[in-house]
């Protein structure tokens, strides 16, 4: 029998700060098949994150389906806006938020794992990162600041992560990001150059895949999923729209899960994936494959 095996592997999941987006759910699914998880978390939301943890706020959400319990390995705060720590502002660094997070950046998290766990640490990443401070704005009244802000954090993020912990992974392993159609098409409303940003994403997917595999043996792929009610795209507005849209224009006419998502996420970072790579993976009810959406 096939089984998603991924005991004995350490998966490292950046962009996990609460329990209701696609990060959390995929970190949960990599547990479930046997993986040791340490999450990235932006450092503002850390604190929260934290003491939900603690006090038990979570544990609903944390339960496995063996009836034991999700306990990530390490919770890093992780700014990935910033590839090392000479890239953060003084002003930033010393805010109340990051001053006793030490170094936040990327170049940061790569010299935890190293200093907690060993060359050869990693088995598994995956890059659940977003952010544009202009995403509420259509793309004509975005600023250029907004725009390379956007990119920056949501696509060349994924760049940044490769290069710095590339060296960290043993051979074979996975590294995955997460996609929307909107790099595709148009989606009225994912303003900010998000959709910018996620074209950027699947085209350096594609190319990381070469580079990364001939470096490394690394395999590189992505997920682009439909849209789900997660805090961070209830920010942008209009999701609840988005999501009925796809209920009913997609050939399976219901909303995609988290757990649908996490599951393929799974998948991809598993050996029976072994031969996939520079791939974007649609999970969207095949909404992508539709040319005419009216309904």
């Amino acid at each position: 029998m096939l089984t998603i095996d991924l005991r004995g592997k350490r998966a490292l999941v950046a962009g996990v700060a609460d329990d209701g987006g696609f990060g959390f759910a995929i970190a949960k699914a990599l547990a479930e098949a046997g993986a040791s998880v340490c999450i990235g978390t932006w450092p503002p939301a850390l604190g929260i994150f934290q003491t939900m943890l603690d006090r038990g706020k979570l544990d609903d959400s944390l339960t496995l389906s063996d009836g034991g319990k999700l306990a990530f390995e390490r919770i890093y705060p992780l700014d990935a806006a910033f590839d090392e720590q000479s890239d953060i502002p003084t002003e930033t660094r010393e805010s109340k938020r990051y001053r006793d997070h030490g170094d936040v950046s990327i170049q940061g998290l790569a010299n935890r794992l190293a200093a907690d766990f060993g060359p050869a640490c990693l088995d598994v990443v995956v890059h659940s990162l977003a952010n544009a401070p202009e995403v509420q704005k259509p793309l004509l009244e975005t600023s250029r600041r907004g725009y390379l802000a956007a990119l920056g954090t949501s696509a060349f993020s994924f760049v940044s992560l490769l290069r710095r912990l590339g060296p960290l992974t043993n051979s074979g392993g996975s590294f995955l990001t997460l996609s929307y159609l909107a790099g595709e098409r148009v989606v009225p409303g994912y303003g900010g150059g998000m959709s910018s940003a996620k074209a950027a994403l699947e085209s350096d997917m594609r190319t990381l895949s070469y580079e990364a595999g001939r470096k490394w043996a690394i395999r590189v792929n992505a997920i682009s999923a439909g849209p789900m009610a997660s805090r961070a795209a209830n920010a942008i507005g209009r999701i609840q729209d988005s999501i009925e849209h796809y209920r009913a224009a997609s050939p399976l006419a219901e909303a995609i899960s988290a757990a649908e998502v996490a599951s393929a996420a799974a998948f991809l970072s598993s050996h029976l994936a072994s031969g996939i790579t520079g791939t974007t993976l649609y999970v969207d009810k095949g909404y992508h494959a539709m040319g005419v959406t009216s309904v």
